[in-house]
């Protein structure tokens, strides 16, 4: 009798210890948490700045077991050259803004590296450079005249900035700001100096724009008031291939070869849960990890691209609605001979319409591309969407129209047009985003936040820099720096302040 009992004594510890042992192996288990893993597997979607930086930023912090899903058939997104009479174009980002301050803009430092070809670009003659609508220049001192009132306009609301709460629950429109100091142009010099104000840099017009949010702009306060021209026939995209040169592998003539790289690969589903992450492909592959890194931009969020199972919660589907995707479109046109101005002080010019934002701001590109007869007008927001609805040969005839009036009957006819179609195109719904008035600070973290095992990076989600190529580079560290510390700390929780904190 005694050994029955002693024998069933040991069989209960027996089954006690496996139970424990098999507890502890469901604690430890991958499938129930990664945060303990050395090198879980992670699915970027998205081959733009933010994309590869924040592949990067996981590879150089040991996590390695990454898969890139990019739609295109290059890397780089909206970093994109195109062929064009010769020559290759920026069809997309084009500048290196804010340089020579007291911070380094760490794009500077890439185009540098890469000695990229630039030109710096001065716009203090624009004044003199300005055209009627009716043929001939507005007087400069007319002009200079409606620069000073918008710098005055402009200094007057960084003062009232600096009193707004930061949270942006007091925050005005630009539009608003100009109300307050009794500025609101109507006359075509006016109209034409405002957009080249405002919308030239945001894309959208000063009734749209969050003022605490854009005057004074972080870029120029923090990394200088000079920009600079990128013309270089590798392309500006060439910093994104050379990031991605640092972690991905290459063949001989420097072309990346690295599987984890896959082009053409249109993500239109991601399904998440506790455990992991599953991505769909368009072409019905489907691909699993432990978590994903959203570096589409703000304007796919914004459509039905890509479908999330279960969908984005509430909070995070009505932050993403609230930003704005602008469209800026740069229109280049060549002609067989030059017939506008050039030399110093004649880059930019202007085109004083009574139709607010009608081919208002030109550029002549003779020192960028030499013998080229190149020219670029810079359309935005209504006008750019209006233009992509049309045929080239439409548009080519309005800019026809609006040069015949600037310099005459008898100029050429332009022999060849490039108009980019980034609002009608599915895998950007726009060029960059625009901090609108109505989002304050607490959306826009709403809008950084991951939810779950799904992170989101971008020029979006750029703290101070959104809408610009260094906001998304930066954009990109942080964000693999958000999930890096929830795999390798465990700390995975994204902390919101309340609203108006």
């Amino acid at each position: 009798m005694k050994k029955e009992i002693m024998g069933r004594r040991v069989a209960i510890v027996v089954v006690s210890l496996v139970q424990s042992l098999l507890l502890l192996l469901l604690v430890l288990s991958p499938t129930t948490t990664t945060a303990t893993r050395t090198n879980p597997s992670v699915i970027i979607v998205g081959a733009g700045m933010s994309g590869i930086m924040a592949a990067k930023t996981l590879s150089d912090a040991g996590i390695t077991n990454i898969q890139i899903l990019e739609a295109t058939d290059h890397i780089g997104g909206r970093m994109h050259k195109v062929s064009f009479a010769g020559i290759n174009i920026e069809i997309g980002a084009n500048w290196v803004e804010g340089v020579n301050g007291k911070e380094v803009n760490p794009i500077w430092t890439l185009a540098n590296d890469l000695n990229l070809r630039n030109f710096f670009s001065d716009f203090d003659n624009v004044s003199s450079n300005c055209y009627k609508q009716g043929g001939g220049l507005h007087k400069s001192s007319v002009v200079e005249k409606a620069i000073e009132t918008v710098d005055e306009v402009n200094g007057f609301g960084e003062k009232l900035g600096a009193t707004l709460h930061p949270s942006g629950k007091d925050d005005i429109s630009v539009l608003t700001m100009q109300r307050l100091m009794n500025h609101v142009p109507s006359d075509p010099v006016g109209m034409v100096v405002d957009y080249y104000t405002s919308d030239y840099e945001f894309a959208e017009p000063p009734r749209v724009t969050s003022m605490q949010n854009t005057v004074p702009l972080a870029t120029f306060s923090n990394f200088g008031e000079d920009i600079y021209f990128v013309a270089d026939q590798r392309g500006y995209g060439s910093v994104v291939e050379h990031l991605a040169h640092q972690f991905l592998k290459t063949d001989k003539k420097s072309n990346i070869v690295d599987p984890r790289l896959m082009l053409n690969k249109v993500v239109r589903e991601i399904s998440y849960s506790k455990s992991g992450v599953t991505v769909m492909t368009e072409d019905g592959k489907k691909y699993e990890a432990d978590y994903v890194m959203v570096s589409v931009s703000i304007g796919v969020l914004q459509t039905h691209l890509i479908k999330f199972k279960p969908d984005l919660p509430h909070w995070k589907i009505l932050a993403l609605y609230q930003f704005d995707m602008a469209v800026y479109t740069k229109i280049f046109i060549k002609f067989p001979k030059t017939f506008w101005p050039t030399g110093n002080g004649t880059e930019f010019f202007l085109y004083a319409s009574e139709r607010r934002g009608y081919y208002p701001i030109w550029q002549q590109l003779e020192r960028q591309y030499p013998g080229a007869n190149v020219l670029l007008v810079t359309v935005t927001d209504e006008e750019s969407r209006r233009i992509e609805q049309q045929s080239n040969a439409a548009t080519k005839a309005e800019i026809m129209d609006v040069l015949r009036d600037m310099f005459g009957k008898n100029i050429p006819e332009a022999t060849d047009i490039l108009v980019p179609r980034w609002w009608s195109d599915r895998f950007y719904k726009g060029t960059f985003s625009n901090w609108p008035i109505g989002v304050n600070r607490y959306e826009f973290d709403q809008i950084r936040a991951p939810v779950d095992r799904v992170y989101f990076t971008g020029e979006h989600t750029s703290e101070y820099y959104n809408g610009y190529v260094h906001g998304a580079y930066l954009a990109g560290i942080d964000s693999a720096n958000m999930m890096i510390k929830c795999i390798k700390k465990g700390m995975c929780k994204f902390h919101i302040p309340a609203k108006y904190t």
